[in-house]
């Protein structure tokens, strides 16, 4: 939705300014976090931006889904269920492992990671909307067991408890 040329990416330069522009003309996600994540009325507006293409994309990869295919879509700030989902899944995560995994993985400072987690709705109300929820709080062999767990679910091979 950002990629250069893409009007959502003028929109946002628009909006920021060049600065938030990398010397390739590509979007530099870390200079337009500093802004956001410490600005509420900013990340707003970034919203404005975004949130329809992203919704328009999100529609047209459905739509273009085969009849028996499966579509996930990955929406971070999900907070409200949205039909026609036929289902949500969660990925939970408790709150200093993720910010540990912001840090050590892609660099944030603990600081910014805990402003983009504090940008979210808590953990809370993300498992409130779930029909399933993955305990991404352990290890990679835990996850995996989660994984095959849900796809059970979604291809309709078995029941799980939510």
């Amino acid at each position: 939705m950002v990629e250069p040329g893409a009007p959502a990416l003028a929109a946002i330069v628009g909006r920021f300014g060049p600065a938030v522009l990398g010397a390739d003309g590509a979007l530099d996600r870390a200079a337009l976090a500093a802004i956001v994540f410490g600005d509420d009325g900013a990340r707003r507006d970034l919203e404005a931006i975004t949130h329809p293409a992203i919704q328009a994309e999100m529609a047209r990869q459905t739509l273009e889904a085969p009849p028996d295919g499966v579509v996930v879509l990955d929406i971070p700030l999900l907070k409200v269920r949205r039909e026609p989902m036929a289902g949500v899944i969660v990925v939970d995560t408790p709150e200093d492992e993720a910010v540990r995994r912001l840090v050590t993985y892609r660099g944030f400072d603990e600081a910014d990671a805990r402003a983009r987690i504090a940008a979210q709705i808590s953990r809370e109300e993300r498992k409130a909307l779930a029909d399933v929820v993955i305990d991404n709080g352990a290890d990679r062999l835990h996850l995996d067991a989660e994984i095959d767990r849900v796809w059970a679910w979604l291809s309709g091979l078995g029941r799980v408890d939510a």
